[in-house]
């Protein structure tokens, strides 16, 4: 098992990264061996591994407009550089493969876009055949929300449709993914409204349920919608806070994730510097507060669930490091195992191999 790590490598990010690091991991364990970082690219931030477990994507955020393309070793886990397009806009921020290895979609933060590209057979990136432009009214924070900011782009399950967090303009967009001619299609609902100045950040399918969980970054909730697989409408089911109710500072709202049972729901927070734990009702969908693990660093842009569901790995983007907890799967609470990994700025972490 290889895990990557992609972070900020600008000023302008604050980062201190210099690319792509390779760590071998003890399933049993958790703990991670280093095994080389790929240098002399711009912010390789958020990454994404092809469903064949041969390619390794990355978009390039801060100032970049570009996603990049790179083989993975089978043995070694290195990454041999294949090449890069345009994301179709500025700061792409996120991107997911479709479950066939053949598409890429990439959110673009800055660009206030989101696009379609191919992949061919040798993991190559072909360029945008689809970038479509988001639209609508800004939330109230002039600051935060001075336009359309989409922010993530994961996939269902099935890999039909494509659902993106707008931070800006407190919506969350669904797209169908027409593989056929390469082009993203607004559903016929076109998006759900978050409350006004939540600021939708993240999105985390449940593995086999038909629910899906938004994280929202201004006003640290986590908002739960029914998904119909057969539209891509959504329906709101409930919003709750992923903070304490005694916690009065400033924090906002980062990643989440769902553990492979679908029974345990986890989201970070940057400023309590916490992972929240819910407890997911299997039929309803609804949220219940299990509670909060402090993720012994500054700023957890990211953190991600090894495939087995047992280490939850937080990626304390201020702090420079990667700190490690065990999850108790019948319970799903955390436990520091003591392993922190030093690197520089991180922010997503992908895993690859058996």
């Amino acid at each position: 098992m290889f895990a990557y790590v992609g972070c900020y490598t600008t000023a302008d990010r604050n980062g201190h990264g210099t690319g792509i690091s390779t760590y071998r991991m003890d399933a049993a364990t958790g703990a991670w061996e280093h095994q080389n970082v790929l240098e002399g690219m711009t912010n390789p931030s958020f990454l994404a591994i092809d469903p064949r477990q041969r390619f390794l994507y990355c978009v390039h955020g801060g100032s970049g407009q570009g996603v990049s393309s790179f083989a993975i070793a089978p043995s070694s886990g290195a990454l041999t550089y294949l090449n890069t397009q345009p994301s179709g806009g500025t700061n792409p921020v996120h991107l997911s493969i479709h479950p066939g290895g053949t598409w890429t979609v990439v959110a673009n933060y800055t660009g206030a876009t989101v696009a379609m590209l191919p992949i061919a057979a040798d993991g190559t990136l072909g360029p945008a055949t689809s970038v479509v432009e988001l639209r609508g009214e800004p939330g109230p924070d002039p600051v935060e929300q001075p336009g359309p900011h989409p922010h993530d782009i994961p996939l269902d399950p099935s890999g039909q449709f494509a659902i993106v967090p707008d931070k800006g303009l407190d919506r969350v967009f669904v797209f169908r993914l027409d593989t056929a001619h390469g082009k993203l299609v607004p559903t016929a609902q076109g998006s759900v409204q978050a409350k006004p100045g939540a600021g939708p950040r993240h999105a985390a399918f449940h593995p086999h349920a038909p629910f899906l969980y938004v994280i929202n970054e201004l006003d640290s909730t986590v908002a739960a919608y029914r998904f119909h697989a057969d539209s891509g409408e959504l329906t709101q089911l409930q919003v709750t806070t992923s903070l304490p109710a005694d916690f009065k500072e400033r924090s906002t709202g980062a990643e989440i994730a769902l553990d492979p049972s679908g029974n345990h729901l986890y989201a970070s927070n940057r400023g309590h510097d916490s992972v929240v734990i819910f407890a997911v009702d299997p039929n309803s969908g609804l949220l219940t507060t299990i509670g909060w693990e402090p993720t012994q660093g500054r700023q957890p842009r990211h953190f991600a669930l090894d495939p087995a569901g047992s280490f939850l790995y937080a990626a304390n983007q201020a702090s420079d490091c990667i700190t490690t907890f065990a999850i108790d799967q019948p319970r799903g609470t955390l436990k520091s195992t003591g392993q922190v990994v030093r690197t520089g700025s991180p922010v997503s972490i992908v895993f690859a191999g058996k």
